[in-house]
């Protein structure tokens, strides 16, 4: 198995390994991180860590020996597979994060894009170059990457297939922050920002926040309005502003 789960506590872990390659993703690993999200969504984590085996790579992308050639219909269906495996990160219950370390290349940066959060070691470098190979990003690049910085910087990078440094995609905002010593160390800290809360508020805060991209902003502030009207329906909630109003810590359940 190059897919590894384990639990840190209230955290899991999902390691890619297969390190001989980079971590690449084959279309049997591919399944394999669909088979672990699975296990992950019902499970009672409180966030999801992903990483890669090793200090070279996070995952190098696609088995590029896996991809020649095939018909036009195989080609079509392992797209939908990787498309469909990133976005089962989208309906995991808890956020997920991916601690990138070495290279992120095609696939693997498109499987980074599509978990909540990004943060990196010093050594990371990304980038899209199925340009290079006459193909363009099939996983969700083309539509995640945009979303995360623009759509002029995104066409820059997927029409170039440049390599981007750590530091570069900390300004841009590909990740949110540069971490050093243990990756899963640092995922693990990183994510202890908001494990103690409750699951359902997490929940509300990341589908208002991802559907703003995709509507107006007066249908946005609809949907605002009706996920912040359920969160208040919640015992959480109850539960948060009693705390509030106590003067001690709040005691969420996830209710």
């Amino acid at each position: 198995m190059a897919v590894h789960l384990e639990r840190r506590d209230a955290i899991a872990v999902l390691t890619l390994d297969r390190q001989e390659a980079l971590n690449a993703l084959s279309f049997v690993m591919i399944g394999e991180i669909g088979a672990r999200l699975n296990e992950v969504a019902q499970s009672d984590a409180r966030a999801l860590i992903i990483t890669g085996a090793g200090s070279r790579a996070f995952c190098a992308g696609a088995d590029i020996k896996e991809l020649r050639n095939r018909d036009l219909m195989s080609q079509r269906r392992g797209a939908e597979l990787g498309q469909q495996t990133f976005a089962r990160l989208d309906t995991l219950p808890m956020p997920s994060i991916a601690v990138i370390n070495g290279y992120a290349f095609g696939g693997g940066l498109e499987l980074a894009l599509a978990c909540t959060f990004r943060i990196a070691t010093r050594n990371a470098r990304f980038g899209l170059p199925e340009i290079k190979l006459g193909l363009i990003p099939g996983y969700g690049g083309t539509q995640r990457l945009p979303r995360v910085v623009g759509e002029a910087r995104a066409l820059e990078l997927i029409m170039t297939g440049r390599t981007v440094e750590a530091e570069e995609a900390e300004r841009i905002g590909l990740v949110s922050r540069l971490v050093d010593g243990d990756p899963v160390a640092a995922g693990i800290a990183f994510a202890g920002q908001f494990t103690g809360f409750g699951l359902p508020a997490l929940g509300f805060a990341r589908a208002a926040v991802q559907r703003a991209l995709a509507v107006s902003l007066q249908d946005g502030l609809r949907i605002e309005a009706d996920l912040s009207t359920l969160a208040y329906r919640t015992e959480d909630a109850e539960e948060g502003m009693a705390a509030f109003v106590e003067k001690r810590p709040a005691g969420f359940r996830d209710a």
